[in-house]
């Protein structure tokens, strides 16, 4: 099972945040519609939705060319260190208006967000990456 292992990882790791997804925007979308939350989320929902799983997939096909040399989980954790800045400025890109409380929390939702990443990396990629045949020692 060595043809194309770029894009059996590349589909291995888009599959985690695809299905987060789909959740968050039905989330955003009863939010926004049925219960009236005056937040454009419209505005900002391109973002995770088209960047953040293609990102996971070019990332996990990052870790697989580079020897796989970092442990899975750790290398997954450092996704957050380009998310989040993106994130910020799509919404200034945007003119999207950020609580204030996003600012106070960052600090330390961004440490419970490294640990999030890590656990999906180590075993959730990392068991889609098995199932598909994706290579795992180096």
């Amino acid at each position: 099972m060595n043809q194309h292992p770029y894009l059996r990882a590349y589909m291995a790791g888009i599959a985690i945040p695809t299905m987060f997804l789909l959740v968050a925007s039905t989330a955003f979308t009863v939010a926004r519609y049925v219960c009236n939350v005056p937040i454009p989320i419209e505005r900002v929902i391109v973002f995770p939705m088209a960047v953040v799983p293609n990102l996971w997939g070019v990332w996990n096909i990052i870790w697989l060319a580079s020897g796989r040399r970092i442990p899975i989980g750790l290398f997954g954790a450092i996704l957050p260190f380009l998310l989040v800045p993106g994130a910020w400025i799509v919404t200034r890109l945007v003119n999207f208006p950020v609580p204030a409380f996003v600012h106070t929390v960052l600090p330390f939702f961004f440490p419970v967000a490294l640990a999030i990443y890590y656990l999906a990396w180590k075993y959730l990629v990392a068991s889609l990456n098995r199932i598909v045949g994706v290579p795992t020692a180096a």
